[in-house]
C-alpha cells in the first residue's frame, strides 16, 4: 500500500523541527562568540550575551517537540489505517 502523502509535503511537526534547528544554530553561534574572549584574552561580554546562549537548549526543546508531534501524527495515521482494514 502506497502512502498518499506526497514526499514534498510538510508533515506535522516539520515546522517546529526547522524552527528549533534555527534557534539552536543561533544559540550555538552566540556560544562561540561569548566563549571566544576567554581564549583571545579580551574583555568578556556582558551577562546578557550569555543569556542568548540559552537558545541552544530552547532550540533543542522546540525541535524535540516537533519530532514528538510528528511521531504522534504517524501513530494516529497508522492506527486509522489499521482500523480501516
Amino acid at each position: 500500500m502506497r502512502n498518499e502523502t506526497p514526499s514534498n509535503s510538510a508533515a506535522p511537526g516539520d515546522g517546529l523541527v526547522r524552527a528549533g534547528a534555527l534557534v539552536f544554530i543561533i544559540g550555538a553561534v552566540a556560544t562561540l562568540v561569548t566563549v571566544a574572549p576567554l581564549f583571545l584574552g579580551t574583555d568578556p561580554f556582558p551577562p546578557v550575551a550569555y543569556a542568548v546562549c540559552m537558545l541552544m537548549g530552547v532550540g533543542f526543546v522546540i525541535a524535540a517537540a516537533g519530532v514528538l508531534r510528528s511521531i504522534a501524527a504517524q501513530r494516529r495515521q497508522a492506527t486509522s489505517a489499521a482500523d480501516a482494514r
